[in-house]
């Protein structure tokens, strides 16, 4: 992720291991190593259509590096992160805003028409809501471990009304291609099959 912009290598591999640390938390459940190999994966079949690839592949890696579930500005602490990380390295001040933007940007998930780059990163940063039935009642079972600390009526409110503000966009996802209508429809069937499972145990 840093070999654009020749950093020494041992600063490159420090980097690399505190972020590996950090997403093999043992708090963490689905925001893990695997989340952040399948967003890599994601923007890297969306680079064609990419404008600085470099950037999105550095705010994919950095986008969750803080998580606490109990807090409520783990994008802030995350951007914060990566800029303090990319300085120390030297990068041009104009990639370290690039990441930091885009990075803040999955706290409300909304972009400008014009923001290509931030928009595929939100799209795979949601693409698992579009994943085979199988996959998503894993990653769902995923989230309620991250949030075993909330009790469990309030833990399905809170939830429903998350999966409930994804059905009132639009879109789910910015990107309109044969992939993204798939994963859409996907999205919608699985969202409102966990809001029904939900509800019902209610």
């Amino acid at each position: 992720m840093l070999q654009p912009f020749n950093v020494e290598r041992n600063l490159s591999k420090r980097v690399l291991f505190d972020l590996v640390s950090a997403y093999c938390s043992k708090e963490r459940y689905y925001h893990t190593l695997g989340h952040i190999q399948q967003v890599l994966e994601i923007v890297e079949g969306m680079r064609t259509l990419v404008c600085n690839f470099p950037a999105i592949q550095l705010a994919a890696w950095f986008h969750d590096v803080i998580y606490d579930p109990k807090a409520t500005d783990n994008e802030e602490r995350s951007a914060e992160y990566a800029a303090t990380a990319l300085k120390n390295l030297l990068l041009p001040q104009a990639t370290i805003d690039a990441v930091t933007a885009m990075i803040l940007s999955t706290k409300y998930h909304q972009v400008s028409k014009e923001d290509i780059d931030t928009q595929i990163l939100l799209d795979a940063d949601l693409a698992i809501l579009g994943a085979d039935e199988p996959e998503y009642k894993f990653y769902s079972k995923a989230i309620r471990r991250e949030y075993g600390w909330m009790p469990e009526e309030e833990y399905r409110q809170k939830r429903v009304q998350v999966l409930l503000n994804f059905l009132k966009r639009e879109r789910i996802f910015f990107t309109k291609n044969k992939v993204f209508d798939e994963l859409e429809t996907r999205a919608r069937r699985n969202i409102q099959a966990e809001i029904k499972t939900l509800s019902s145990n209610a």
